[in-house]
């Protein structure tokens, strides 16, 4: 551990104001994405006539392939321009989204507003993770991780469910997409008040001498099997999420559910993921990171298949709380993975790159789910990925090992 990081100044106790500020603010961040979560598949199809379940997943694919993008250079940003300023550079992006969806005559310019949702994402959720990792003490990675992942999607719950509730009694737009302007507002003000952390993350060696980030693209993608294997898991883990967010309002509505019924539904798996992560990241703090990132990518295999098993309400509901558990106990805790196994010098590229994986796996489950449901139907698409994860998980059992830095 480098000594530097033990300075008093550094720890989630000693920055407790600033901390819990980006953790708030994050909430809001999340929200931002929980506006599409029960709508935007549906509008899709009923307002703008879609037929191919793949064009209606196309949003997806535009959102992972500009937030995984943005997430590969946010790193490098961050540190020339600062963390605060990009912060807020992102939410005057994130404006223009509700703008864009309540206003868009054609399909077209819903794939334009789902690339500056992914700027918006990458940039905002980037960097108050990086600030937060900024603040504390290596021991404390997963809890900081687990915190901000916890109210990011938590607000992406929230918003999910009063998204659906307003599109059932009012229409699928304009009205659910009003709350997208209050996010905005109170995210920006939030930034506003939250303090650039780049100075802390100099003072305990985050800077200096380090690599390319063509080098560090390379390690952490396929030199360093450790890393590829956390890649690889966070990539199937997105992956499964970008297929449960495009496909699952579809699959509900199929099953002959309500819209306030199915939004409910497609909340709980959100939620169950931010609360959980409350648990997951300080529990991999204690016991390591593998047993919980193996345990986690199984979970969520098994879960989608116990999703397309269920008959009941109850037991649609169970398998999304389960799918969230699943995805809680890997999210913060891959991160905090890559954390531990790379140099201070160049964590933040190493982060960048898993987190540009991780994301593309939104745009390839909306692209292997959609054509896969084209040909064999939802269900059937959804039965196959859930193998990946499983895939994963034996790819992380064989490979990583632990290790703190």
């Amino acid at each position: 551990m480098n000594a530097k990081e033990m300075r008093s100044d550094v720890g989630i106790a000693s920055n407790r104001i600033p901390f819990l500020l980006l953790v708030v603010t994050n909430f809001f961040v999340g929200g931002m994405v929980g506006l599409e979560r029960s709508v935007l598949p549906l509008l899709g199809e009923r307002v703008f006539g879609l037929a191919s379940t793949g064009a209606a997943l196309s949003f997806i694919v535009s959102f992972g392939l500009t937030k995984g993008a943005v997430n590969l250079f946010a790193g490098a940003l961050a540190d020339r321009y600062g963390r605060k300023r990009i912060l807020l550079f992102g939410w005057g992006i994130g404006f223009w989204v509700p703008v864009l969806i309540i206003t868009a005559p054609s399909w077209t310019v819903i794939l334009l507003a789902n690339v500056l949702l992914g700027l918006h994402q990458g940039l905002t959720w980037s960097m108050t993770v990086n600030m937060k990792l900024d603040l504390v003490r290596p021991e404390e990675r997963g809890t900081a991780v687990g915190l901000n992942e916890f109210a990011g999607y938590l607000g992406a719950s929230v918003l999910a469910a009063l998204s659906g509730y307003v599109a059932m009694a009012k229409a699928l737009r304009p009205e659910p997409f009003y709350f997208g302007f209050g996010l905005v507002a109170v995210g920006f003000l939030l930034s506003l008040l939250a303090p650039d952390t780049a100075a802390t993350a100099r003072s305990a060696g985050g800077f200096g001498p380090g690599m390319s980030l063509a080098e560090a693209f390379r390690r952490t993608t396929w030199v360093d099997r450790r890393l590829m294997s956390l890649s690889f898991a966070g990539l199937t883990t997105n992956l499964k999420d970008g297929l449960a967010w495009g496909i699952f309002p579809l699959l509900l509505a199929q099953k002959g559910l309500d819209l306030g019924t199915a939004s409910l539904i497609v909340s709980a798996y959100p939620a169950a993921w931010g609360l959980f992560q409350l648990l997951t990241g300080p529990l991999s703090d204690r016991i390591g990171r593998k047993t919980l990132i193996v345990g986690g990518m199984a979970v969520q295999a098994a879960s989608l298949w116990a999703f397309l098993g269920a008959t009941s309400v109850a037991a649609l509901g169970l398998a999304a709380v389960l799918l969230g558990i699943g995805t809680a106990m890997v999210y913060p805790t891959l991160q905090a993975a890559v954390g531990d196994r790379v140099a201070p010098a160049w964590r933040a590229s190493a982060l960048g790159v898993y987190r540009f994986w991780r994301d593309e796996g939104y745009a390839f489950g909306a692209l292997l789910g959609g054509a896969l449901a084209d040909v064999f139907g939802l269900r059937m698409s959804v039965g196959l990925i859930a193998f990946l994860p499983l895939l994963a998980a034996g790819l992380v059992a064989r490979f990583d090992r632990e290790e703190r830095g």
